[in-house]
């Protein structure tokens, strides 16, 4: 393992063990707006930490984004860096993020033989999906003007350094909604004389599942799942009101906007049948992904110029992802990279025994350096 190599696991380690929630990321961002600063690049700190490079004489800029923040789980790994915050953890792996995209951010200051600005994002709170608009609301875009910008996320369970990615849409929406059913509870003997909420909420938790069967088409890949179902009845009260709560995800925004309106069809439809009222709400989080072609096809280059197993035409993926923002407001790509197969390098992300795999680190630096010569080549190199 070279000493840049092994500085960088040192780095990540150090993350790990200290894992902060989205928009508490005090000492990440610290520490983060700190090597920067040591590297020699302009910083900025604000909802996140933005860290400018720039290179001869270009105004050309692109943005490189890794997000920060861990998540609310209790680790049970057994190496010798878990975390050290009781209840977070690093399970997602936006500490291998940030130390790669940090890594990237070294090799271009000691030899940054581009033409442009690159403009290092780290970006809080992308669990909740309120991190990019919250940068995107402090003026990223209008101080630092981007051309493109990128995003990398580990994928577990795929070969360490594969790059996989698409043009066109690659992560869904994710929507919530909150469905309250007012009944008239009454006595369990006596059914009849009220309208039981648990028997009108358990019509609308079936019915909802035919939207995807049977109002969208096959190839639509939307998922509508019922997570919770409350109610105030107790064991011989027939509850007179109950509350669903679930998640959707929909690969297009035209069908987002049809399982809304489906939705919003059965709960009165059900509701009025059995003479009750019901309200729903329904709130987009994190809309799609969409990739920009562009953007695409350089990563795809830039990955076959490293010799990385590379997928330029991946399937979509059903996780929603805060990035999707950024490539609302810019052309942009995602991609994917492959974090091993085996062991907690191949556990689902937001597994309490996942871990990031060190392995990766040099592999994902060098591929977002590469990316900022590609994107904002020399005029040497140009010629």
């Amino acid at each position: 393992m070279s000493e840049f190599d092994t500085k960088l696991t040192k780095l990540r380690r150090a993350f790990h063990r200290d894992p902060e929630l989205g928009f508490q990321e005090e000492r990440t961002k610290a520490k983060v707006a700190q090597i920067l600063r040591d590297l020699g690049l302009e910083v900025h700190e604000g909802a996140g930490v933005i860290g400018l490079l720039k290179s001869g004489t270009g105004n050309r800029a692109i943005g490189l984004r890794a997000d920060m923040d861990a998540l609310p789980i209790t680790e049970i790994s057994s190496h010798d860096y878990v975390s050290e915050n009781l209840g977070i953890m690093h399970a997602c792996g936006h500490d291998g993020h940030t130390t790669m995209l940090l890594g990237a951010a070294e090799k271009l200051a000691q030899n940054p033989d581009y033409d442009g600005t690159a403009v290092f994002i780290f970006q809080p709170n992308e669990e909740h999906g309120l991190g990019a608009q919250a940068m995107l609301a402090e003026g990223l875009l209008e101080r630092f003007p981007i051309e493109e910008v990128y995003g990398i996320h580990n994928l577990p369970g795929a070969p360490l350094g594969q790059v996989s990615t698409r043009a066109g849409q690659i992560c869904a929406s994710e929507s919530l909604f909150e469905i309250t059913i007012h009944g008239q509870g009454g006595h369990a003997s006596m059914p009849h004389v009220g309208v039981d909420a648990i028997t009108v909420g358990a019509e609308i938790v079936t019915a909802l599942q035919t939207i995807v069967s049977r109002k969208l088409a096959p190839s639509a890949g939307a998922v509508v799942s019922v997570t919770e179902f409350i109610t105030d009845g107790q064991r011989n009260v027939l509850p007179g009101n109950a509350t669903l709560k679930g998640d959707v995800r929909a690969r297009l925004p035209e069908d987002r906007n049809d399982l809304e309106r489906f939705m919003r069809q059965i709960v009165s439809g059900i509701a009025a049948a059995h003479g009750i009222t019901a309200e729903m709400t329904f709130n987009t989080e994190f809309i799609e992904t969409i990739n920009a072609v562009a953007p695409t096809e350089a990563v795809a280059r830039v990955g076959r110029s490293l010799g990385l197993e590379t997928i330029a035409n991946r399937p979509p993926m059903s996780f929603s992802e805060d990035f999707a923002h950024f490539c609302a407001a810019v052309p942009g790509c995602f991609l994917l990279l492959g974090n091993g197969e085996d062991g907690p390098h191949g556990q689902p992300l937001h597994s309490a025994d996942y871990d990031f795999n060190d392995a990766l680190l040099p592999i994902g630096s060098d591929l977002w350096a590469e990316l900022v010569r590609d994107r904002l080549p020399s005029r040497k190199t140009e010629q």
